[in-house]
């Protein structure tokens, strides 16, 4: 065989072509927000991609009890249960936050603390929104956050300063050409990452 011309192999022996779950999750619930923008304008990004599938996850929608306990009633349980078999389910996590008072919204911690084993070797991306600091205080603090929880942060971030004045009315961004190629790189990275953390855990479940 003329080694040159052998066929490449692109899935390994244990891997999966399946495309990789990935859960947006819309971090503001705030009155006026402007998050729908922001997770609109990547969601547009991940539309076709074809190695991903999104569920978007949005805090104002859930309904999550505020006050952690041992023993939530049957309603909390309920609502606790249907956000965890997505979080379970997902492959990856992008998390679209603002920044308030130099960190992340209490809604997210609230989401993040009700959960432990649906976060842990999955890879977590981050895209993020505010003022001059564009949210990255935000996202500073929840890598901090998302290592306690076993996750894989992704080193490449998109990032809007001044948000508001980014965007058209339609949502649109105005002058899309520098966080395009951000949210691409953004999304090669975990692609990457979550194919190989969900191959390995095909072989040996992690902390097995």
């Amino acid at each position: 065989m003329d080694l040159t011309t052998a066929p490449v192999a692109t899935v390994s022996a244990t891997g999966s072509t399946a495309p990789l779950k990935v859960a947006v999750v819309v971090a503001s619930n705030r009155e006026g927000r402007f998050a729908p923008v922001v997770s609109g304008w990547f969601l547009s990004h991940t539309a076709d991609h074809p190695d991903i599938e999104t569920d978007v996850i949005d805090v104002a929608e859930l309904g999550l009890p505020v006050a952690l306990t041992f023993r939530p009633d049957a309603d909390a349980q309920a609502r606790l249960a249907a956000v965890a078999s997505r979080l379970a389910a997902a492959d990856a996590f992008v998390v679209v936050t603002p920044e308030y008072n130099h960190s992340y919204p209490a809604p997210l911690k609230n989401l993040i603390d009700w959960h432990r084993d649906e976060w842990q070797a999955k890879p977590v991306a981050f895209v993020s929104y505010g003022g001059v600091s564009g949210g990255l205080r935000a996202v500073e603090h929840l890598r901090q956050v998302f290592a306690e929880l076993h996750t894989v942060g992704i080193r490449e971030t998109v990032s809007f300063h001044n948000a508001g004045a980014l965007f058209d009315d339609e949502g649109r961004h105005q002058d899309p050409a520098g966080c395009d190629a951000a949210a691409k790189v953004l999304l090669d990275q975990l692609v990457w990452w979550g194919h190989a953390l969900r191959d390995a855990k095909a072989v040996r479940p992690y902390g097995a």
